[in-house]
């Protein structure tokens, strides 16, 4: 991903990174905009073309995690709502990133300063700490293409 694209993803998280803390509600969204609506299962049902066992199993299968985004995006707009459907990072992507090469370096340094403490010639943890830096911008600014790779 380009520095461009990235910037402009990390600025649209950031923007929405207040719904992370939205909880589905105990009995999902569904049940919940429906009583809301003051809607009855047949009723959406109706809207839908389905049976309310239908409904009923629709709405089970939200609280459970079954439920399809194609199915949760008509049954949105039955209820006249809009499906949001997001994945927000737990933190920045330039901080998991930054994370990913840092693990990435910490397993270069290991195989190096192994070898070096065999050849008696280990360095302080000051040093290994720059270079652990130095070696994780160094994997950042190459590419993260292969940041992932186990």
């Amino acid at each position: 991903m380009t520095q461009s694209a990235m910037k402009q993803l990390s600025q649209y998280l950031n923007s929405i990174e207040s719904f992370k803390a939205v909880k589905l509600p105990a009995k999902g969204w569904v049940r919940a905009l429906r009583d809301g609506l003051g809607m009855s299962r047949r009723q959406l049902a109706d809207r839908l073309g389905l049976s309310t066992s239908r409904i009923q199993r629709l709405e089970e299968d939200e609280v459970s995690g079954a439920v399809t985004i194609k199915t949760l995006r008509k049954t949105a707009e039955a209820m006249d709502c809009v499906l949001v459907y997001a994945m927000i990072p737990r933190e920045s992507l330039e901080a998991t990133i930054k994370k990913q090469a840092n693990k990435k370096a910490i397993q270069y340094l290991q195989g190096s300063s192994h070898s070096m403490k065999l050849e008696d010639q280990a360095i302080s943890n000051k040093a290994n700490q720059e270079m652990l830096e130095i070696i994780t911008n160094k994997i950042i600014s190459k590419s993260t293409r292969t940041l992932w790779d186990e």
